[in-house]
């Protein structure tokens, strides 16, 4: 039986895969959630808030034409965090983005507060999303 916060994650995941953005903020988001992404690109930066992270998820889908796709290795769980092994694949402008990420979720009760991200190749992230 998995934990339950890697249930959350993982359905997390699935609404984002599913561009369900709706989904994200009324069931997988705090309303005062922290967002990190590292980086010095437009999309680099730290967010607060759920309506300030689902703008950012959607800037993030209409910047790569739809086309951002995770593929999930793998998701570990405790009682207050979470750590989410995925593959990001991605097109836009003519470059490709595909590298291995690393996300990091802090939950209190049910939802999460706090999300770090930690590509593998931080200069070809910030290529991609410049």
């Amino acid at each position: 039986m998995a934990h339950p916060n890697e249930d959350l994650v993982r359905e997390g995941l699935a609404a984002f895969a599913r561009g369900d953005l709706d989904a994200l903020q009324s069931q997988f988001y705090a309303e005062d959630i922290r967002w990190h992404f590292p980086g010095r690109s437009p999309f680099g930066g730290d967010l607060e808030g759920v309506a300030e992270v689902i703008g950012w998820l959607g800037r993030s889908f209409e910047a790569s034409g739809g086309t951002i796709r995770l593929e999930l290795h793998d998701v570990v769980a405790n009682d207050e965090h979470a750590v989410a092994l995925f593959t990001a694949r991605a097109e836009r402008a003519g470059k490709h983005l595909e590298d291995n990420t690393i996300q990091v979720f802090h939950i209190r009760d049910g939802k999460a507060t706090e999300v770090w991200f930690y590509p593998a190749d931080l200069y070809a992230t910030d290529e991609f999303w410049s």
